[in-house]
């Protein structure tokens, strides 16, 4: 989607959220009988029959410690659906689950929320190039609305 590309949850990170998540859980892995959770490791939906785990994920906290920045206050965790054994991951640019309302949430390279938007299924293109005209901004995390769930990364296309 124009030079934008989503970055799901990190594998390191995923190893070790596979043994205990951001909130100190072992997670409880399951067969998903049904499909269509939004899995954060490979940017889809899962299928049925597969083994998916909902685990607590902190991304601004683990990108913190990556980068040395310090997000303070803005440090959160939630749940996230993620597949129960390693997978193959995204396809493509990854840009996944904007067929629906999402917010698209701006942050500084300090951490710091710098504003987010919520983004019409056909406004996603737009609203990350609006983001990203902001030269303060280095990242955006896109959310799911009706939750507030992490969905995945866009980090400032080079």
């Amino acid at each position: 989607m124009n030079g934008y590309t989503a970055h799901p949850v990190p594998p390191t990170a995923l190893e070790e959220l596979r043994a205990t998540d951001d909130a100190g859980r072992v997670p409880a892995p399951v067969t998903d009988d049904e499909g269509g959770a939004p899995l954060r490791c490979c940017l889809r939906r899962s299928r049925a029959g597969e083994r998916i785990a909902l685990v607590s994920y902190a991304p601004l906290r683990r990108w913190a410690a990556r980068t040395g920045a310090d997000p303070g206050a803005y440090d959160e965790q939630g749940p996230v659906f993620i597949h129960a054994e390693e997978c193959a991951g995204p396809e493509g640019d990854g840009l996944a689950f904007t067929n629906a309302h999402r917010t698209v949430r701006r942050y500084s390279a300090e951490g710091r929320i710098l504003g987010g938007q919520l983004v019409e299924p056909d406004g996603f293109a737009p609203a990350l190039h609006k983001a990203f005209d902001d030269p303060a901004v280095a990242f955006v995390h896109v959310r799911a609305v009706e939750y507030g769930c992490f969905l995945y990364e866009v980090p400032r296309p080079d």
